[in-house]
């Protein structure tokens, strides 16, 4: 299946409450692993890619790759862009044929980050793609990306006119969430993310879905959240399936054995999200 836009994704998922996994692949097995998981599930999936990995492999090479694997199922899938504060990257994937963006311009001024964001929807559109934003910076850190506190709250009258008026697809809410493993328990504002949904009438997107309880996810996606962000569990699963196979295989050197089995951890992993989501089915 050709690859499709960001919001041909998440507008039914928001409509009809479910949530779209947004993994964070890092390399060829994982992007395999993670569509032909959501071939199987009959699941709609979003293939995000750091600024790091577009920095190791190239934005060409990963938008190849992905084109081709995407092209082999049958369901939707699209390739983004995740947490760039770099016009200039973010340009050069969306001239390429990237699917969409998130400009992450929170270390910026608000006026700033507002113009920027507005500029870069007006570009992405010339290519047929989207923008994710974010205003308030989640605390964590990762893939070089981020602070261990969570940025300085803004009014919320401000942050529904960035959200109407730079011309973004989906919204990424400071909700208490955090990238990375969680310390403690996450303490939810729930009541800010309904706010935002019932402001603006747009889908949410949570980042540092990793470790959180079941419960917590349902809650959020029940309340507008349609994009749920992936990494640091995957990335668990793919070091732990390497580290897991080669201690019970130790004079063992053959790699497509190896590879196939961390691909097959890396499926099950992704199956278990699209279950618990409720986007199973749903292509």
């Amino acid at each position: 299946m050709p690859m499709v836009s960001l919001p041909e994704i998440l507008n039914p998922a928001f409509e009809q409450r479910y949530g779209v996994v947004a993994f964070n692949a890092v390399d060829d097995l994982t992007l395999d692993g993670l569509i032909k998981a959501a071939e199987r599930a009959r699941s709609p999936l979003i293939v995000q890619i750091s600024v790091k990995t577009v920095k190791f492999w190239g934005a060409k090479v990963v938008k190849d790759m992905f084109s081709t694997m995407a092209g082999r199922v049958s369901v939707p899938v699209t390739l983004h862009l995740d947490h760039c504060p770099d016009p200039a990257i973010a340009r050069e994937c969306l001239q390429l044929g990237w699917n969409s963006v998130l400009f992450d311009g929170t270390g910026l001024s608000f006026e700033e980050n507002f113009r920027i964001t507005r500029e870069m929807t007006q570009f992405a559109a010339g290519f047929g793609a989207h923008v994710e934003g974010e205003v308030v910076a989640v605390a964590g850190v990762e893939d070089d990306v981020g602070s261990d506190v969570e940025g300085e709250q803004i009014p919320e009258e401000k942050l529904v006119a960035f959200i109407r008026e730079t011309g973004i697809c989906c919204y990424a809410p400071a909700i208490g969430t955090a990238r990375g493993f969680y310390r403690s328990a996450a303490d939810i504002r729930y009541d800010h993310l309904q706010r935002m949904v019932a402001a603006t009438g747009l889908p949410m997107v949570l980042h540092g879905g990793s470790g959180l309880h079941d419960g917590v996810f349902h809650r959020l996606i029940s309340l507008g959240t349609a994009k749920v962000y992936i990494s640091t569990a995957l990335k668990k699963t793919y070091g732990d399936g390497f580290r897991a196979y080669l201690h019970e295989h130790p004079t063992e050197y053959n790699p497509q054995k190896l590879i196939a089995a961390v691909q097959g951890d890396v499926m099950r992993m992704a199956q278990h999200y699209f279950k618990l989501f409720g986007s199973r089915g749903k292509a």
